[in-house]
């Protein structure tokens, strides 16, 4: 059997292990130890879903098979949290700009902001889901005392009146969204993830 995790081969010795069941769950003992866990499996190639895991934990093992791990840890995360609030500072100083560049012509200019503002709220995303594999530290950013679920339910809509603004060429209440709801938004989440990474 051969162990990848993270695109790296594993030395792995096999004790009792006879299935890949076993082996996974000897692997994430391991895992919760060091403060990780597992965020992808394939065996043999083929990725495994949540309604796949019962019947591919019960494959043999054999000397050709393949088991590939995607780990992630919480030090992985809040690292990942760190580059999301320099995105998140940068941005609030951006988005005031984006009103002035839509009613100067600069639109260029102004969709290079909102496509940055896109990738740094969906960065943000993809880590908040993963850090929820990590309790004390999804539970630890709280924004204006809501949760972050409850704090995207809001804001969500928010992007969605943004985006809608946007595609009717309404520069005006680009602008305001941008400026006025975004921008201290953003802001009140960053301070939010510091006071969770002090």
């Amino acid at each position: 059997m051969k162990l990848i995790i993270n695109g790296q081969n594993a030395d792995v010795t096999l004790e009792d292990e006879k299935t890949a069941g076993q082996v996974l769950k000897a692997f994430e003992e391991e895992a919760v130890k060091n403060n990780a866990a597992t965020i992808g499996i394939k065996i043999n190639g083929k990725r495994i879903l949540a309604d796949d895991f019962d019947q591919a934990c019960q494959i043999e093992l054999a000397e050709d098979t393949l088991i590939e791990l995607e780990v992630i840890s919480e030090s992985e995360i809040r690292n990942s949290f760190i580059s999301c609030v320099s995105l998140f500072e940068k941005l609030t100083e951006d988005l005031s700009n984006v009103s002035i560049y839509l009613q100067g012509g600069k639109d260029k200019e102004a969709h290079a902001i909102i496509a940055n503002l896109a990738d740094a709220v969906d960065s943000f995303c993809r880590t908040a889901t993963f850090s929820a594999l990590f309790p004390e530290t999804y539970t630890a950013i709280k924004v204006d005392g809501q949760d972050m679920g409850e704090f995207f339910k809001e804001f969500t809509p928010l992007l969605a009146d943004f985006k809608e603004a946007l595609e009717n060429n309404d520069t005006v209440t680009t602008g305001d969204i941008a400026e006025y709801e975004i921008s201290p938004r953003l802001r009140k989440l960053s301070q939010s993830v510091k006071n969770m990474l002090q």
